[in-house]
């Protein structure tokens, strides 16, 4: 029997390392740890369990809630009898979440706690095809009558009691799961419209999984913090299949609030984060330093202005004069040894990021310390990667080569196409929409737009629909814009406009929690985001930030036109619950046009100031209004560089 589907991999690694660590959760306060051979257990009689409510091949089954080993083992179990798993974010309200069950056609529901079990129940009234819904966490469900529901617990119970009444029954389901079945169904984060479900083979995923390990040389000893959502294509080839492959150690953290504690407490050796977690570590960074004594902040960046210099070719294994290794090796000592500590990155061997574009800046500040973080390009479509970046082979400006495999050319207007094993099986129920995404040759249009440099990387500047021209001819790609702007750990979020007209100008969003200190050292009193963000010292420090990246973009003769010549800062913060920003955080660019247009158009008519009222979603499901008149701040600009400047 060969290991071609997930469920096979797990007997495998039930035979092979049955005594190895393969789930760590932290609850209240302590590691719990599940061997191979527990994992099987447990899944065995979750499957059974599933199987006595009368799931099988074919059928779909919702997992909803934060990252939990009994909700990967959930996955497992589905697939074990050739059913399909379909994560939900977690974080979605009930509204969102009736989309994706309807257009999957749920019945079975396997989620984290009270919260997750409420939302459920809420849709019954729209969506009342769920018939059974079982639950991880029991507290606060003491008192729920409901038909539907049943703990984790009783489920597995009633699996073991099956399982004896139907001997071989589950050992048949899994000898009979093909590696072209679907495993799981992960939706997009619905940028452009409404979300699409992904259908992923067992073969799909375990080629994605097995590349990633063999290129970075992955073994059964390394450990992975498993934090983010689940629903998720990079989850779901990190903390699933990547771990199923390889056999290594998957922690799941005790709540979001915790995950930097337990980051430092575990110490994995194999890291993954979107480019926004390394935004908030280096705006943590610097907070902290902030507050430091003067002594310890002229250390720091003393040290700082050396790894900037040195650090990354020192970590490529690039010749570097002796006096700056020197002066690396105290900085070790001194700075980036214990800053690495701090940030749980003490043993990481490599630490990817994507889902977004990485500024070089924030890019350069991880490496320059000793972090081997490498970037990725890839989408849900083609299981998370497209292109990887090998070892003494990183450049900042670039994604890497195409990955072993993969087949990428570029099309005419520049779009990336790709071709590889990892390739969706379709979009559920879409046939339309998967032969406009997939052309007659197998080709994948990814939407993005890029160039191949000399050295085979590729290079993506932005989402092609996205890509635009100004007035005067100059390219521009608002994303290349923003980044460069939310380095700054002050700029949480930025939106950058300029597709046909004269100039660039820009929304910001300002990080509460490093502008509030900020302020709070100053003296500066506020009531809230809303009253900071308007403040006029803090249109001035916006104000300061965006004319250093104004500076920065005239160095470069291809975006130098491009530089920010108004901003505002919005008096609200972009959410995913008022539909601002995808489940993933990345920006629904054409939404925020249309529901700030009287902004823009402020923005575009010289106005200094323009008033609005915003509806806004709360945690609860109520609504509520913001409002507040708009400062429009004008920024200075600079000469651009021309490429035959000296």
């Amino acid at each position: 029997m060969q290991a071609t589907t997930f469920p096979r991999r797990l007997l495998e690694h039930g035979r092979e390392r049955p005594h190895q660590s393969a789930y760590r959760e932290k609850h209240l306060g302590i590691w719990q740890t599940w061997t191979w051979q527990q994992v099987n257990d447990e899944v065995r009689a979750l499957a059974c369990g599933l199987a006595a409510l009368g799931f099988g091949r074919g059928m779909h089954l919702a997992i909803v809630g934060d990252n939990r080993p009994r909700l990967y083992w959930a996955m497992l179990a589905a697939q074990c009898l050739g059913g399909v798993a379909v994560p939900l974010y977690q974080d979605a309200p009930a509204a969102d979440m009736a989309y994706v069950l309807a257009d999957a056609g749920i019945r079975f529901a396997v989620v984290e706690d009270q919260e997750q079990v409420d939302k459920l129940l809420e849709l019954k009234a729209q969506y009342p095809a769920i018939a059974h819904i079982a639950y991880d966490d029991e507290r606060g469900l003491r008192h729920y009558r409901q038909p539907e529901l049943l703990s984790f617990a009783r489920l597995q119970e009633a699996g073991r009691a099956w399982d004896r009444a139907n001997p071989g029954c589950y050992d048949a389901a899994i000898e009979a799961g093909q590696p072209g079945d679907n495993a799981v169904i992960l939706y997009t984060s619905g940028t452009t419209g409404k979300p699409k479900g992904v259908c992923q083979t067992h073969a799909a995923l375990l080629a994605a999984g097995t590349g990633g390990v063999a290129f970075e040389g992955l073994t059964d000893q390394e450990n992975v913090l498993s934090y983010l959502p689940m629903a998720w294509v990079g989850d779901c080839l990190f903390s699933f299949a990547q771990a199923l492959v390889a056999g290594f150690t998957v922690n799941c953290p005790e709540s979001g609030e915790t995950v930097m504690t337990d980051l430092r407490e575990i110490g994995p050796t194999y890291y993954f984060a979107p480019p926004r977690v390394f935004e908030n570590m280096l705006t943590q960074v610097m907070i902290r330093m902030e507050d430091a004594g003067a002594l310890k902040r002229r250390l720091f960046h003393h040290f700082m202005a050396v790894a900037r210099r040195c650090g990354a070719e020192l970590l490529d294994g690039r010749p570097v004069p002796w006096s700056d290794r020197v002066a690396y090796a105290l900085g070790q000592g001194l700075v980036y040894g214990p800053l690495k500590n701090v940030l749980g990155f003490s043993r990481v061997k490599v630490a990817y990021t994507a889902g977004a574009a990485i500024g070089p800046d924030l890019f350069r500040f991880y490496r320059s310390i000793g972090v081997n973080l490498k970037q990725f390009y890839g989408s849900t479509e083609t299981c998370a990667y497209i292109c990887l970046q090998p070892d003494g082979q990183i450049k900042f400006d670039s994604v890497g080569k195409p990955a072993p495999g993969v087949d990428v050319r570029l099309a005419e207007n520049g779009e990336v196409l790709v071709k590889s094993p990892t390739l969706m099986d379709g979009y559920y129920q879409r046939p339309e929409a998967t032969a406009e995404a997939i052309d007659a040759e197998g080709y994948f249009h990814t939407g993005d737009a890029g160039v191949f440099d000399n050295d085979g990387h590729l290079r993506i500047i932005d989402r092609a629909a996205d890509v635009g021209r100004m007035n005067h001819g100059a390219i521009f790609a608002p994303n290349y814009v923003e980044n460069k702007l939310k380095f700054f750990p002050f700029i949480k979020e930025a939106v950058a406009f300029g597709h046909g007209r004269d100039t660039v100008c820009a929304f910001l969003n300002i990080d509460m929690e490093a502008v509030g200190n900020w302020a709070e050292r100053r003296g500066i009193a506020y009531a809230g985001y809303t009253d900071l963000a308007a403040h006029p010292q803090t249109y001035a420090l916006m104000q300061e930030c965006v004319e250093k990246v104004n500076a920065d973009l005239a160095s470069e003769a291809l975006m130098g036109q491009t530089q920010v010549h108004r901003f505002l800062v919005l008096h609200k913060e972009l959410d995913p619950d008022d539909d601002e920003l995808t489940r993933t955080r990345k920006v629904r660019r054409k939404f925020i046009a249309e529901k700030y247009a009287v902004l823009i158009d402020a923005l575009y008519t010289g106005k200094a100031s323009q008033y609005i009222s915003t509806q806004v979603k709360f945690e609860d499901g109520r609504s509520g209004t913001v409002s507040a008149d708009l400062r429009i701040a004008d920024c200075r600009t600079f000469p651009v560089v021309t490429a035959h400047a000296a």
